[in-house]
């Protein structure tokens, strides 16, 4: 399952993980919302009221996650406020349910609050 991800000319492209988590965001396409931003990851809201699935407390560069309690996907390019050393850490535990594999994760750092963002099926 991969996925394409767009906001304005950026796209990068997503390959979803064999999670729950990770189907029923594939069912849910597609998507669109407003990107928000916080350190080097970018968010937005779904539709999807989800559990937990195999928590993280910290990703890896390019991971695409989904964050329980903002009902929200989360994408990590870089270090967020609250990380330490070489760490990626979002602001609580995470699922993740895929990784970037095509484009530019440093484009990322352009978006701003507000963009709108599209999340559709390759």
């Amino acid at each position: 399952m991969q996925v394409w991800l767009e906001i304005g000319t950026l796209k990068l492209k997503i390959a979803l993980n064999d999670t729950l988590t990770a189907r029923k965001v594939w069912e849910a396409l597609p998507l669109e919302a407003e990107v928000s931003t916080w350190g080097d990851e970018i968010y937005f809201a779904t539709p999807l009221e989800l559990l937990q699935e195999k928590p993280q407390e910290t990703v890896e560069l390019g991971e695409v996650a989904y964050w329980p309690p903002g009902q929200a996907l989360c994408v990590f390019f870089g270090p967020t406020p609250i990380s330490g050393p070489g760490e990626i850490r979002p602001y609580s535990p995470v699922t993740v349910i895929g990784k970037v594999v095509e484009g530019e994760l440093e484009a990322l750092k352009g978006v701003r609050d507000g963009e709108k963002v599209r999340l559709t099926r390759v």
